[in-house]
């Protein structure tokens, strides 16, 4: 399961460009004015072998009295909560203020490692950047310079390291984990006690019931498999009990570690953003995936084609993803939903031969050649696969790197249709240069050997 660290600290800091550095997107706004940042944003960051969740604040002001300000503070508070550690960033620049030590003496409060990133040390040495920032007593500051990526390594490792991994509580259950996500309340809990045929989980019309990840082994078609039901809620002390707030954190964990995704919608709620954000995170960590529709049994006809115009106006974005009209309460259509989970995750673990993806990619290509870019006509001469869960296709060609966005997603929904692997995204990663197996001779077996020395001997009769 990935830890979570949380960027917190003033205005104007530097922490959302600490976030892009450390996702390698530009997922979070970055502008040279306090404030920009309100709400929490949520990212995984690979360092190395380290991987983890990151999650960005906005700039914390201990004794703001505006609305926004005290509603900043609500956000940041939230997102300590959910994180294994925090990151406190200050800038070398504006030196140790007032406000850097009201926000350390918040941290030092929470049961969380902490560590000081002091931004903005370019060009300075080390010892210089972090003198004055001790004084803070969360131990030795680190120099970093998030706009350049000075010092990131060193932050990760004083951070992520001592975040001892959790132990996995489904270790001893078999086969693979299908995860179920969705908002609060579209009946996960209730879809997951109709699967295994008792009450194995606590359901409730009040949104919130589920508070921790829950493994639950089941069984279908001789076929075991474990089932993940993950909070939609988290609820905290200090929070009014009407103020419920989604743990994202949670989420992205259970996705990181299934195999296969059920997405869990309400048909009575239509499709919302959160819908589509959530559905966003299975399809960006390239999970298989597959779409529930809750409470359909509910709805008249013209609601039900109001919502399946909705699904294909909002879902584009998942074309692999099946859709799945169900009832969890009743019992409808639940066995061809899981049914459809596991095969999608057989399909992204597909092993494809060579040969096969060549014959594929060449067919793709007559039906459809490449466009001519930049006056040259892009050439696709190569596949092999490179890597599973999510099937990765390697394309090799000339200029193959210049291809648009939209040939490429041919070529993905091409080797899709053909090798018929359903629910899973296909990569396709282009590169530019020759056959990796020309000029490679095939090594012969003894066979093989004499029966092409008397091939040749005919030959030479003939």
């Amino acid at each position: 399961m990935l830890p979570a660290v949380a960027l917190v600290g003033r205005p104007n800091v530097g922490k959302s460009t600490l976030f892009n550095r450390l996702t390698g997107t530009r997922a979070a706004l970055v502008a040279d004015f306090p404030g920009l940042t309100r709400d929490r944003r949520y990212g995984v960051a690979t360092i190395g072998e380290r991987s983890f969740i990151v999650i960005d604040t906005g700039g914390l002001a201990v004794e703001g009295s505006t609305q926004i300000a005290a509603l900043v503070a609500e956000q940041v508070d939230i997102a300590i909560e959910e994180a294994s550690a925090v990151v406190l960033v200050v800038d070398h620049k504006a030196g140790l203020t007032p406000e850097d030590a009201r926000i350390a003496e918040l941290l030092r409060r929470k049961a969380k490692i902490v560590a000081v990133a002091v931004n903005k040390a370019e060009g300075v040495a080390g010892e210089i950047a972090e003198a004055e920032f001790h004084a803070l007593g969360l131990g030795s500051p680190i120099g970093i310079a998030a706009l350049h990526g000075h010092g990131i390594d060193k932050l990760v490792e004083t951070v992520v390291e001592p975040l001892a991994a959790p132990s996995d509580s489904s270790a001893e259950l078999e086969g693979p984990k299908v995860a179920v996500i969705g908002r609060p309340n579209v009946g996960k809990s209730t879809l997951i006690n109709r699967l295994v045929g008792s009450n194995r989980l606590v359901t409730s019309p009040e949104p919130g019931t589920t508070r921790d990840s829950v493994h639950v082994q089941c069984e279908r078609g001789g076929e075991r498999f474990v089932l993940v039901d993950t909070a939609g809620v988290r609820r905290r002390a200090r929070v009014s009990e009407a103020v419920e707030k989604y743990s994202i954190v949670q989420t992205l964990q259970a996705v990181e570690d299934a195999g296969s995704v059920i997405a869990l919608l309400d048909a009575r709620a239509g499709i919302t953003d959160q819908d589509t954000h959530l559905i966003g995170i299975a399809a960006e960590r390239g999970r298989a995936l597959v779409v529930g529709i809750n409470k359909w049994d509910g709805l008249t006809s013209g609601e039900r084609r109001a919502v399946e115009r909705e699904i294909d106006r909002r879902l584009d974005f998942v074309p692999y993803a099946s859709i799945h009209y169900v009832s969890a309460l009743h019992g409808s259509g639940i066995a061809e939903l899981v049914s459809s989970a596991l095969v999608a995750y057989a399909s992204a673990g597909a092993e494809i031969k060579t040969p096969r993806l060549n014959q594929v990619l060449k067919d793709a290509l007559a039906a459809n050649p490449p466009p001519v870019v930049r006056g040259r006509q892009v050439r696709l001469r190569y596949a092999h696969q490179g890597g599973r869960y999510p099937p990765l296709i390697v394309v090799y060609g000339n200029q193959a790197e210049r291809l648009p966005a939209h040939y490429k997603r041919y070529l993905e929904n091409s080797f899709r249709e053909a090798l018929r692997l359903r629910g899973t995204p296909v990569r396709i990663e282009l590169r530019t240069g020759d056959n990796p197996y020309a000029g490679k001779r095939n090594v012969l077996t003894p066979r093989q050997a004499k029966n092409k020395r008397r091939a040749l001997r005919f030959k030479h009769r003939d």
